[in-house]
């Protein structure tokens, strides 16, 4: 499928539209000249790739290392429960899995606002405070002596942690092209496949500690772990800039390259506008993201699950505590390596349908291995291609929301919405993996594997849509009938033909965002 970019940003060099409805509909039926479109006619210079280049060497690693550690303290429950947790503190299997159910409530809450407010605060102090706030509180997690106490820290966990992923991928949005985002999504995203073989090993050595200063292994998974991140996330305020134009390590012809390289995929006015709750509610209900949403639903629920619960499943299969730390690695590094490749392909081929359609059938192809055997080798064996599917699908489909979401708080909205609904998938996944049924978890499994073939079947269900709304988007008559009322609004006294137009066409762009004619969807 082609990935379609927006032709030209509003300027005094758009298009000439004049007042009269006839000459209305002439004009914006006519195509534009599209010089200096992205997949078009553009290609880049050295200042603008220099510029990108600075971008991906400054900016990702360390929003890697953010979200790196973000997936590690939340995850890192399951690697301290076979160290212990379950039994130094008496817990049931039914409140195991409430308090890792109390993390997601404050976390999808928090999501939404934070998005909403990430421009206003500035990223540069929002991220690094989140992150130091959160490592503390990891921390304090080893401290704990019971269910309740447990269950505290795993709610403010949540709170404070829920707005890194949708704050990251709005952040990301204002650096690079819609073309370019896919890949750089999967830079710091495939940091959670790394964070699953990591926290194994980091488990592994950890759990050895069991005793050193009176506390056990579990405990010192929390302590430790925690004290990471609180290092980092302080050093995160002299790390990252709000913006290009604040970025240190760009000389003033970049930050215009790159500056002028963003406006040219999407109109500056759509970065603009102000706050309106019906922004909110017009990304809620805009078909793509209730798409996008029902596809990051599916797959919440069977990432979480492998996230969580891989020590458990590895562990039933008859493999002891600490080998089975240090197993969840393979599948763990070969999702990163997948993840990076199909990431790559999204952005080099632009599509995203496909992407998602091969990541869904690997996963699932994972998942029937996984209900046809009993030899635990090959069950072992089924979790590399179910961690590589179900890993690869988050940074194409984050991507794929923020590519058809404008203007901007309609795109951070939509971007928290599927960050929340990921996140419920995450809830449910937590029920999913009932003590009872291991060491094969069947009846999950089957959940699991019918989830991921719908997820599959929604891409391609939002694909066609989304080339159906583009062909609606090239018809004279339709383009009339969106863009038209906006020109006869435009006051006849205005100072001239030209002033007009331009008054039109900032309202058009603003108030219609994605479904302005001249905004093409990706598909």
């Amino acid at each position: 499928m082609v990935l379609s970019f927006l032709p030209h940003p509003v300027s005094s060099h758009s298009s000439p539209v004049t007042m009269t409805k006839a000459e209305v509909t002439s004009s914006l039926s006519s195509k534009s000249s599209m010089t200096g479109v992205p997949g078009v006619s553009e290609v880049k210079s050295e200042v603008e790739k220099r510029a990108v280049r600075k971008l991906d060497i400054n900016l990702l690693p360390i929003l890697t290392v953010f979200f790196f550690l973000s997936f590690i303290d939340r995850t890192n429950i399951g690697n301290a429960k076979i160290a212990g947790l379950e039994a130094d503190l008496g817990l049931t299997d039914r409140q195991y899995k409430i308090v890792v159910t109390a993390l997601y409530v404050p976390y999808i809450l928090s999501e939404v606002p934070a998005n909403l407010i990430l421009r206003h605060v500035g990223p540069r102090w929002f991220l690094p405070t989140i992150l130091t706030v959160w490592g503390a509180i990891t921390c304090l997690q080893g401290t704990v002596t019971n269910f309740s106490g447990l269950l505290a820290a795993r709610f403010f966990l949540g709170m404070v942690e829920g707005p890194m992923l949708p704050c990251i991928v709005l952040y990301l949005s204002s650096f690079y092209t819609r073309q370019e985002l896919s890949l750089r999504i999967a830079a710091f995203f495939t940091s959670t496949s790394l964070a699953g073989a990591f926290s194994g090993l980091l488990a592994a050595g950890l759990s050895k500690m069991d005793g050193v200063g009176g506390k056990s292994g579990w405990q010192w998974i929390f302590i430790l772990e925690g004290l990471l991140t609180f290092v980092i996330g302080f050093s995160g305020y002299f790390l990252i800039p709000s913006t290009p134009a604040e970025a240190r390590f760009l000389t003033e012809e970049e930050k215009e390259a790159i500056t002028a390289h963003i406006e040219r995929d999407r109109p500056v006015l759509l970065n603009g506008g102000h706050f309106h709750l019906k922004e909110v509610g017009r990304a809620l209900i805009s078909p793509q993201v209730v798409m996008l949403n029902i596809i990051n639903f599916f797959d919440g629920t069977t990432i979480f699950g492998l996230a969580i619960f891989m020590p458990t499943i590895v562990n039933t299969l008859g493999f002891p505590p600490i080998r089975s730390q240090l197993l969840t690695v393979g599948p763990f590094a070969a999702a990163f390596v997948v993840t990076l490749v199909i990431s790559w392909a999204s952005d080099r081929y632009k599509s995203r349908t496909i992407p998602l359609v091969c990541s869904s059938v690997l996963a699932a192809i994972g998942y029937i291995m996984y209900l046809c055997t009993n030899h635990r080798f090959t069950l072992y064996g089924s979790l590399f291609l179910t961690a590589s599917g179900v890993y690869s699908i988050p940074p194409v489909s984050c991507a794929w929301i923020s590519n058809n979401s404008e203007p901007h708080y309609r795109r951070a909205t939509a971007i928290a919405s599927t960050a929340v609904f990921t996140n419920c998938g995450g809830i449910l996944s937590t029920w999913l993996f009932p003590a009872s049924e291991a060491p094969k978890f069947r009846n999950t499994s089957i959940i699991n594997l019918v989830f991921i073939l719908l997820l599959g079947l929604t891409a391609v269900a939002n694909g066609l849509m989304l080339h159906r709304f583009n062909k609606r988007k090239q018809d004279p008559a339709r383009r009339q009938e969106l863009l038209a009322p906006y020109f006869e609004s435009v006051k006849a006294d205005s100072e001239s033909d030209h002033s007009r137009t331009e008054e039109a066409n900032k309202r058009a762009w603003l108030d219609l965002g994605d479904k302005h004619p001249d905004f093409k969807y990706v598909l």
